[in-house]
Parts: C-alpha cells; sequence; structure tokens
C-alpha cells in the first residue's frame, strides 16, 4: 500500500467504537490516564481484554511501567470526560470523580457504563502502538445509559 494514510484513517473511521478512558497508576501512585477507542475483548475463558496506545502518548512510559489497568466504558453525557483525557500534556485523571477501585486500586468512573480492573498480561509491538492485553480481574457494570460512540472522526449517538 501506498502512503495515503488520510486515506486508511478516513476508512478507518467509518467503523464506529465506543469510547473508553483507560487508567493507572503511576510508581508514586498517582494516578494517569487516556481517552482511547481501541478497546475489544479477547476472551471469555480467561477473561480478557485488549486496548491499544501509541507510542508517542505522553502518558506511553506510564503505561508500559505499570502491571495493571483500568477500562472505563464512557457514556453518551461523559463527553467532556473523553475531551479532557484526551488533550496532551493534562497530567492526572482531573476531577470527573474517579475513586479506587475495589479489587486493584485503579482510578474507576463511577459512573461509567462499564469498567475493568486488569493485570496486564502480554504486551505486544503493533507499528506504532503497544497492544496490552489484560486479564480482567474485577468489573462492574450499569444496565442503563447510552455510550459514547466515535464515528468518522466526530463523536456519535445511538439513535433508533
Amino acid at each position: 500500500m501506498t502512503d495515503n494514510s488520510r486515506e486508511f484513517r478516513n476508512a478507518l473511521g467509518c467503523f464506529a467504537t465506543g469510547v473508553t478512558v483507560v487508567t493507572t497508576r503511576r510508581p508514586d501512585g498517582a494516578p494517569v490516564g487516556i481517552t482511547a477507542n481501541s478497546f475489544s475483548s479477547v476472551s471469555l475463558d480467561p477473561p480478557l481484554v485488549l486496548w491499544c496506545i501509541d507510542k508517542s502518548s505522553d502518558c506511553f512510559d506510564d503505561f508500559q511501567a505499570a502491571d495493571r489497568f483500568a477500562i472505563n466504558v464512557l457514556a453518551a453525557d461523559d463527553m467532556n470526560v473523553s475531551n479532557d483525557m484526551a488533550r496532551t500534556g493534562r497530567d492526572g485523571v482531573g476531577d470527573h470523580g474517579f475513586s479506587d477501585g475495589p479489587v486493584l486500586g485503579l482510578p474507576v468512573l463511577e459512573r461509567a457504563l462499564a469498567h475493568f480492573e486488569c493485570e496486564v498480561e502480554h504486551r505486544h509491538a503493533g507499528g506504532d502502538h503497544v497492544i496490552l492485553v489484560g486479564r480482567v480481574k474485577g468489573m462492574h457494570s450499569r444496565q442503563y445509559g447510552d455510550p459514547l460512540l466515535y464515528f468518522r472522526g466526530k463523536y456519535a449517538a445511538i439513535t433508533g
């Protein structure tokens, strides 16, 4: 394939995804997080999920050093959380209602549609990203609320 990175991004944007915030703790215990839409389930037995982080992300080293992470699945009314956690140069997790998860003590967003506390099972090279596979050690979900979606470079909603 020739260098058609814009065309490739546009084609990928045709796949609607959910929006998550992935969190961990630095070695000093400080919380850190990043917006990601590269979340996917991998396996039910054992319970595995994955997400991908860009090697150029300003919190890449934090996630490379961590042996745990939490995936927080955002609701439609959490666009502000997504935008804030996507900002380059931001530090910590802000004042968005994160608390310590009950299983691994990772920052979880209490109002998220779901959150998964994970231990890193594998790391795989993936071009300009690293793929982190996590074994789910704890989770919580709520049965109401619409998801925050991303489609063709902007937020989208479920209609119908």
